[in-house]
């Protein structure tokens, strides 16, 4: 059983000085049972530096990974996996730990077990079961933050120390050096910066809403008394509008008074005149009753006159129809007479042209025969068109051609479009998750030029795995910090790119410079066919492509190569996969496996991790068929551009055939109508004859058309004859009426002269006695209206006043309507200049009033709220000042003393550093922080520390005095370093070792743990450090059997 030995030299030549060394909550022993490498261990610290020394594998950070589990710490804090149960030995179901802290009155004992299968740990606290909350609590009381990087520093977390907030670091350093009160203060003070903010805004808030709501107010009190001094007026107008009606019915009542007694007048008057008049009227009725008969004879007579006047006026109008009908029978006469004598000049003029054709015709006789010409036309036009066809046959089989080559081009450019796009879709993620590598990628694709070899982008976009499944694999083995980075072939392009990005436009960016010699190629340390009974299919780097270099810098720092990945077969043969040798680390379906050996005992030691999702290489590129498709896409081109050129020859070549074609037509035109102009012309003569014997056979009888239209004309004669009969009848019977109707007027003159005189002798009186009629019938009708408009009246002033009658007024509204004018016209003035002045007040209404009283109510509980706030406000910035003073004063103190520590310490490596509380607004306290500046060469200016700027020794080095400048001031019982020294250069690693022996082995310091694989030569050691040496082998003896004496004796007898 392997066993592990811990050490200690103790100060004051060896003698253990007991727990009075310790300061309350140090470690005064750690014992581990089945926990990680460890069968069984004790190991006790010294009270203060402890080296911890040992290869790797040996067990060193077990002993880290104890401290931080059984002080209830996460196992986040370690990065180890995220499962308890992984801690416990292989092998076994329970593992323990128990550590002893050192506490005045007793000491607190500290017992975790941890049970693999379900993944629970059981608590004991001083030997009682507990909780592990309960010890958590213990744990703080003693002032212990594990998962504060000021305290506990494992290796897996020493690169986010640099890349730590401002804010971070400052509350970082608090819970750690600073006072048990110093972090409460700090986070009241944010609490109470928010509670001001809040009461500030609640103050501003109100002063200004009480400031507008008093504007507001002092607007509307002129409003009111607008309003009272317009309601003034308006009980005036009511008043005014109340009287109105009731002086007007006073007005109507004495009209209608009036009127009656003028209307009894008339009668009277109308009964007299009436009474001397009846003889005379009698004889003019006598009179109009003889004219009554006589005047419907009249009206008789007149009828009759009228109806025939009318049928001798439709007699008129057939008689002027008749007549025009005999002028149309002459006219179309004529008509046939002018169309005889075309008819006959026509034919005239065809004898004349047939003479001319027979006449050109005799010419033709003796002309030479075109029909061999016309022949050898023809030949040549049919040799031209089967040329032509065949042109166009060539023609169309090459645009088949061309058009199935810019399909395929269109294709291809889509496809490539396609790739194009993904590699966009890379991009923007990478633009997401860190815009300064993004905008230093545009960069570097305007300045490419600048670089003398190779350079790549960044992994992420050049990487493309050659299947989706295989990107979780690949990109949970390389980290992003690399995946982010950019590759360089030659040294100088790194530097010069640092330079352009990093200092001048000031990007955190990520560069690597490949190996010299290429480790593309290196082959894996087995064959993967020797794994396969394992269920391991591929090695990682067969995985994916990327260019050379990339491949190179991967499997020179990554080892590619060499990391098989498997499937579920390899799960379930977990066990016998590990005890395999050289297996490092491998991947099965889901997981990843990280196997340790150590170098003595050969003990195995493993760590998995679940895989998660791929976010970044997931988008697959094929980057062979990319290039086989822009090929594709080149020799697609080339062909085009042939054919095109093809298709140019023979589309001039057939331009050439049309215009020959045109020439030969033309020719071949002018011999057929050569040949054919005599045909022509026979044709012509015999179509011309033709047409003349037609004309000939075709003319026109005049006689006989005169014959018909003497004859048309005689019958309307006769037609005519008849209707003037007719209207000679009518005409006699109109004079006859006519005769009857001067007769019967001449009686109507007589009765109606003697009626005229009969009237005239009425006279005077009788237009008297129609004036009275009309005058009592219109004084009726006044009298009847003025009655109506009395009741109205009477109505309307009631329902204006709200009275049932005229005794029901009231005396003070009596009283109201005495004082105002009594006739209309003074009440009419009166309310219209009552109206004028009431329409001068516009826009107000009793709302104004009742607003004008709320909002003076408002004003009053406002002003009551803004004090009851200021005064809140008052009191709370007394509190933050108070509390500030108790906080910042001892932090800026505190500040000074970490900054002088740090400054020393830099000072004596011949480099500079310094710590300064930082802040942009001395309010904001939840914006404070703590900058830690550093150079390291005198060319060079101080600049922040960050995980992008120092390189990573740079960034041990400035941890590592930075945790030191702390520990003089120490408030933590312990601080743990896992192994910070990796990655510093010899000359810094020796001055920090110095720091840290001259710091930490004073007696005012607390205890220190160091853990470091190896220690350079002649370092300076001092009588307060304690060194622990791991070992892990099967020939080592149990701790309990060591002895330090005797192997002491050992060594000196062997130097002797």
């Amino acid at each position: 059983m392997a066993q592990t030995f811990a050490g200690s030299q103790q100060r004051d030549g060896g003698a253990e000085e007991g727990p009075m060394g310790y300061v309350e909550g140090s470690i005064i022993r750690i014992k581990m049972q089945n926990f990680l490498t460890y069968n069984y261990a004790v190991v006790r610290p010294g009270t203060n530096l402890n080296l911890v020394i040992g290869p790797n594998g040996s067990g060193k950070s077990s002993i880290l990974c104890a401290i931080c589990l059984g002080l209830a710490g996460k196992t986040s804090v370690l990065g180890k996996g995220d499962k308890v149960g992984l801690f416990v030995k292989r092998g076994c179901n329970i593992g323990w730990i128990e550590i002893e802290l050192y506490k005045k009155g007793g000491n607190v004992v500290i017992k975790r077990e941890i049970h693999m299968e379900n993944n629970q740990s059981v608590w004991l606290l001083n030997g009682r079961n507990s909780s592990q909350k309960a010890v958590e609590e213990v744990v703080k009381a003693l002032h212990i933050q594990v998962s504060n990087l000021c305290q506990f520093l494992p290796q897996e977390r020493v690169s986010e120390f640099s890349k730590m907030s401002k804010i971070e670091l400052l509350e970082a350093t608090e819970k750690s050096v600073g006072p048990p009160e110093m972090y409460d203060y700090h986070c009241q003070l944010k609490n109470f910066r928010s509670k001001e903010r809040e009461l500030e805004n609640v103050v501003k808030e109100k002063a200004s809403f009480l400031e507008k709501a008093k504007q507001r107010n002092e607007r509307n009190k002129h409003d009111v008394t607008r309003y009272y001094e317009k309601k003034k007026h308006l009980d005036r107008i009511e008043l005014l509008e109340k009287k109105k009606p009731w002086v007007e019915y006073e007005m109507a009542r004495q009209e209608l008074e009036g009127v009656k007694k003028e209307r009894d007048e008339a009668k009277k008057q109308r009964a007299n005149m009436k009474r001397t008049h009846v003889p005379m009227l009698n004889k003019i009725k006598t009179i109009e009753n003889q004219l009554n008969p006589i005047e419907a004879q009249m009206k008789a007579k007149t009828v009759g006159i009228t109806e025939a006047s009318r049928t001798c006026k439709q007699k008129q109008d057939q008689l002027d129809r008749k007549n025009k009908e005999i002028e149309d029978i002459k006219q179309g006469f004529k008509m046939k007479e002018v169309e005889k004598h075309d008819h006959q000049k026509r034919i005239s003029n065809t004898r004349r042209i047939i003479e001319g054709l027979k006449a050109e015709l005799a010419t033709f006789d003796d002309q030479q025969d075109v029909t061999p010409q016309l022949d050898a036309v023809n030949a040549e036009l049919k040799r031209n068109r089967e040329e032509r066809a065949s042109i166009q046959g060539e023609v169309a089989d090459l645009r088949r051609e061309m058009d199935n080559h810019s399909a395929e081009s269109k294709l291809l450019a889509k496809k490539l479009n396609d790739m194009n796009n993904m590699m966009k879709a890379k991009e923007e993620k990478l633009k997401g998750r860190h815009r300064d590598t993004h905008t230093a990628l545009q960069w570097l694709r305007q300045n490419r030029q600048l670089f003398t070899g190779n350079v790549h982008e960044p992994m992420m976009l050049v990487i493309n795995v050659k299947d989706p499944r295989f990107a979780k694999y690949v990109e949970n083995y390389i980290s992003f910090h690399d995946l982010r980075s950019f590759v360089f072939q030659r040294k100088d392009d790194r530097e010069k790119f640092m330079t352009e990005v990093r200092d001048k436009l000031n990007l955190k960016v990520n560069s690597i410079y490949a190996p010299e010699v290429s480790c593309s190629n290196r082959a894996p340390s087995r064959p993967i066919g020797s794994l396969e009974r394992f269920g391991f299919y591929s090695y990682l780097r067969e995985m994916f492509d990327a260019p050379e270099e990339v491949m190179s810098y991967l499997c020179f720092q990554y080892n590619v190569h060499d990391v098989p990945v498997g499937n579920n077969k390899t799960k379930e043969m977990i066990k016998t996969v590990i005890e395999e040798p050289y297996m490092r680390v491998f991947y099965t379906s889901d997981e990843r496996y990280a196997v340790k050996r150590s170098f003595y005992s050969n003990k195995i030691s493993t760590s998995n991790s679940a895989l998660t999702p791929s976010q970044y290489l997931n988008i697959v590129v094929d980057t062979e068929q990319k290039q086989h498709l822009e090929q594709q896409m080149k020799t697609c081109q080339v062909k085009l551009q042939d054919t095109g050129e093809k298709m140019t020859t023979l589309q001039q070549r057939a331009a050439t055939l049309d215009r020959t074609d045109n020439e030969l037509r033309e020719e071949k035109k002018q011999l057929s109508l050569t040949k054919g102009k005599k045909r022509l012309l026979e044709q012509k003569i015999s179509a011309k004859q033709e047409s003349q014997r037609q004309m000939e056979q075709s003319g026109i009888d005049l006689e006989r058309i005169e014959e018909e239209t003497k004859n048309k004309i005689s019958a309307v004669n006769s037609q005519k004859v008849l209707i003037g009969t007719e209207f000679m009848s009518k005409m006699k019977l109109r004079h006859k009426l006519r005769m009857e109707e001067v007769y019967l007027a001449l009686e109507i003159v007589g009765l109606t002269a003697e009626k005229t005189k009969l009237e005239n002798d009425y006279g005077q009186d009788g237009a008297k006695l129609r004036t009275l009629d009309q005058v009592c019938s219109r004084l009726e009708q006044r009298k009847n209206q003025l009655v109506e408009t009395c009741k109205d009246l009477m109505k309307k002033a009631s329902e204006i006043c709200n009275i049932d009658s005229v005794e029901s007024v009231s005396t003070g509204l009596h009283a109201a309507l005495s004082k105002l004018p009594d006739t209309l016209d003074e009440i009419e003035a009166l309310l219209a200049e009552e109206r004028s002045r009431a329409d001068g007040f516009t826009g107000l209404s009793e709302n104004v009033v009742e607003e004008y009283n709320r909002r003076e109510q408002e004003v009053k509980n406002l002003e009551k709220e803004l004090n009851e706030k200021t005064n809140a406000l008052t009191t709370y910035r007394q509190n933050i000042s108070e509390a500030k003073e108790r906080w910042l004063n001892p932090l800026k103190l505190l500040v000074d003393q970490i900054n002088k520590n740090f400054s020393d310490f830099f000072r004596s490596m011949q480099s500079a550093g310094e710590v300064e509380l930082h802040t942009e607004n001395e309010e904001e306290y939840d914006k404070y922080g703590i900058r830690i500046r550093v150079k390291f060469h005198s060319s060079t200016q101080l600049h922040d520390l960050t995980g992008y700027h120092q390189s990573g020794g740079e960034r041990s080095v400035s941890t590592m005095l930075y945790l030191m400048a702390l520990q003089e001031l120490n408030r933590c019982p312990f601080r743990v370093v896992d192994e910070i020294n990796q990655g510093m250069d010899p000359t810094n690693e020796r001055r920090v070792f110095d720091i840290v022996v001259r710091t930490a082995c004073k007696e005012t310091t607390s205890q220190y743990v160091y853990i470091t694989p190896k220690l350079m030569e002649n370092l300076h050691y001092s009588e307060g450090i304690t060194i622990s040496c791991v070992h892990n082998s099967h020939t080592m003896v149990s701790s309990h059997q060591w002895d330090e004496k005797a192997f002491l004796g050992k060594r000196i007898q062997r130097k002797a």
